[in-house]
């Protein structure tokens, strides 16, 4: 229910935004340029340009959503939180003559996260004590017990009364509402029922935020953030397994770019390299980086060249197929203009078929680097003892999931800052794509 929600809000803002972001911009911002003047746009790959305002409100509305749906103590509109506070209900005990009796039920709802908590003393958080009620008169007696948020609790109300349970003392209404054993009652604050046995239930409302567990908020990452950097986690800062991750990224990166391209371009430009490699290549393109850690493990041990040579195996293939559809994307009426003028098999490499290939590459090593950047999780499995993946798996064992967040951003930031920077050396290095 809750992730059907976020998904009709992300869509609402998306289309929300869309209408206010373009009556502001045609009504205040409105200008003539090269694209507006087009007559056709629509399939224009040339006129699709990436709307920054768009981008600003993506990463906003996905900021907003995190704290709507988290207990965070960030002023902004949040969904129904989970209950907190004290509530009462009341049941009547049913003995087998026939006698009824009705007692009250005094339960305080507190944050689950209290215990999480600590002082400037380093000491722990206490969950509330139960609270102490007028047991009242008659056979059964009133009753008190303490339930954290988003938990559920088992209400012994016989551990107190004259006649237990076992003597035949039986709950027959709840609230005031005849039950029987496997229902349930809504009441403000929550849910109360009885088992299948007859044990009354209390379960709090959640309403549509999450627990820390599942989902801490911002701030409580952030703070953990500065943490890691100061503290470190096993025994490494933050950044130094980010910096041991990034390094066996690009070196592996390298690698597989460095012995993927030349093969790329033989497949490209002969018949017999295409057929030599184009069955090794297709029959290990589909293959899983993560399906080959096995063989790493078995081949070349636990230590670091195992990972090496799993993100150079899952950049290899990539950069091997950019190239050869480089090549054979090159417009062949540039290669006999070439030929025409006396060129050689050397020069139309190097004048023709390298440059017009080079956008192809690039495009190749956008995408391998995205593949290295996640397979690394992947590879720090093994035995690794620093690294962003190994953090993120160990932290998981221990349900500290602040510490996968942070993680999980921080592979994200990086992966992005990558795929800006190789887009940027493209510009540079490549400044006739889409002009020639």
């Amino acid at each position: 229910m809750t992730g059907l929600l976020v998904l009709a809000l992300y869509v609402g803002a998306f289309v929300g935004s869309f209408f206010v972001v373009r009556w502001i911009t045609e009504t205040f911002f409105s200008q003539v340029s090269y694209t507006s003047l087009k007559t056709v746009t629509f399939g224009d790959e040339s006129a699709v340009q990436a709307n920054r305002a768009a981008s600003v409100l993506s990463v906003i509305t996905i900021f907003l959503l995190w704290v709507a749906f988290t207990n965070s103590s960030l002023p902004l509109p949040k969904m129904p939180g989970p209950f907190s506070g004290t509530l009462t209900f009341n049941y009547t005990a049913t003995l087998p003559d026939g006698a009824t009796d009705d007692a009250d039920v005094t339960v305080v709802v507190y944050r689950e996260d209290i215990q999480m908590t600590r002082d400037a003393d380093g000491n722990a958080g206490q969950a509330p004590a139960t609270p102490e009620v007028d047991p009242g008169d008659g056979f059964a007696k009133n009753d008190a017990t303490t339930v954290a948020r988003y938990g559920f609790k088992l209400i012994n109300v016989w551990g107190n009364d004259d006649v237990s349970k076992s003597d035949g003392s039986i709950i027959t209404a709840l609230n005031g509402q005849a039950v029987e054993p496997g229902d349930k009652i809504a009441v403000d604050g929550g849910t109360i029922g009885l088992t299948d046995k007859g044990t009354p239930t209390f379960e709090p409302e959640t309403g549509f935020r999450m627990q820390r567990l599942y989902l801490p908020a911002p701030e409580v990452v952030l703070e953990r953030f500065f943490r890691l950097n100061a503290e470190g986690y096993q025994n490494f800062t933050l950044w130094q397994h980010t910096s041991i991750s990034l390094q066996r990224v690009i070196f592996g990166f390298l690698l597989g770019a460095a012995l993927g391209i030349p093969m790329g371009y033989a497949m490209g430009l002969t018949n017999w390299s295409r057929g030599w490699f184009d069955p090794i290549v297709e029959f290990m393109r589909p293959v899983p980086p993560l399906a080959l850690i096995p063989l790493m493990i078995i081949w070349f041990g636990i230590g670091e060249a195992s990972k090496v040579i799993l993100l150079f195996l899952a950049a290899l293939w990539i950069m091997a197929i950019a190239a050869r559809s480089g090549v054979s994307g090159v417009a062949i009426t540039k290669v006999h203009a070439a030929y025409s003028l006396g060129a050689s098999k050397w020069q139309i490499l190097r004048k023709v078929i390298i440059p017009n290939s080079l956008p192809e590459i690039f495009t190749g090593a956008r995408v391998a680097m995205g593949v290295c950047w996640g397979t690394v999780v992947a590879a720090e499995l093994v035995a690794a003892e620093r690294g962003v993946g190994m953090m993120i798996m160990v932290a998981s064992k221990f349900q500290l999931t602040d510490i996968v967040i942070v993680g999980i951003i921080l592979i994200g930031i990086i992966g992005f800052l990558i795929d800006m920077g190789i887009r940027k050396l493209e510009t540079l290095l490549v400044p006739w794509k889409g002009r020639v």
